[in-house]
């Protein structure tokens, strides 16, 4: 009994090391930039989409299954140090004309909805670029004047919202953070203090 006991304890923690040690399963990720810009001032930040190999969706996969379409949803707090906010196509996909376009908002929360035909709008993603991956659109910011200096504006991706389809939106191939197979990466606006303008001195003679 004693030996059946041992045995058992063994093969408990041979299978628990086993789960542990198990690789995840590839994920594409979303990215948000990270910038510094002073009170008052306007300002762009860049958002990606990486594009791994061996997921559901992506330009390794056959047609019908590349990322045609996505929904990413950015919150960002205070929203009072914000004074506007537009989100827009930019980077691979500003050429593109999607089928499909809305920009969402309200205060503390901005998104974009894009959705293009593969056969005449294929998102030219490069499969496992080094991240943060291919620019897919642009966050411009006009900060309140009375951002404080030093302060940060947090812009998190909403995981429920934020999502990658192919442009029929197949719920079986959907990548979500719920899923597993999207990784989702946070950005921030750092408030930077206004250096003065100093004039330059003339000798008046």
């Amino acid at each position: 009994m004693l030996r059946l006991i041992r045995f058992s304890s063994l093969l408990a923690l041979i299978c628990c090391q086993t789960a542990r040690s198990a690789p995840s399963p590839p994920a594409d990720f979303v990215t948000v930039g990270t910038v510094s810009a002073a009170a008052g001032a306007a300002v762009d930040i860049p958002v990606y989409v990486r594009d791994t190999s061996a997921t559901p969706l992506g330009i390794d996969q056959p047609s019908g299954s590349r990322i045609q379409s996505y929904s990413i949803e950015v919150d960002y707090s205070p929203a009072a140090s914000v004074q506007s906010v537009t989100f827009a196509r930019a980077g691979i996909t500003q050429p593109l004309t999607p089928a499909f376009e809305s920009s969402p908002a309200a205060p503390g929360v901005i998104g974009l909805i894009d959705t293009f035909s593969e056969s005449t709008n294929l998102i030219p993603f490069t499969s496992n670029a080094a991240l943060p991956g291919n620019q897919i659109g642009v966050l411009h910011f006009v900060m309140a004047a009375g951002a404080a200096p030093g302060s940060t504006i947090t812009l998190t991706l909403d995981p429920t919202l934020t999502q990658l389809t192919d442009e029929a939106g197949d719920a079986a191939t959907r990548e979500t953070v719920t899923a597993g197979n999207l990784t989702l990466v946070d950005g921030s606006i750092n408030v930077s203090a206004t250096t003065p303008v100093r004039l330059q001195e003339f000798d008046v003679k």
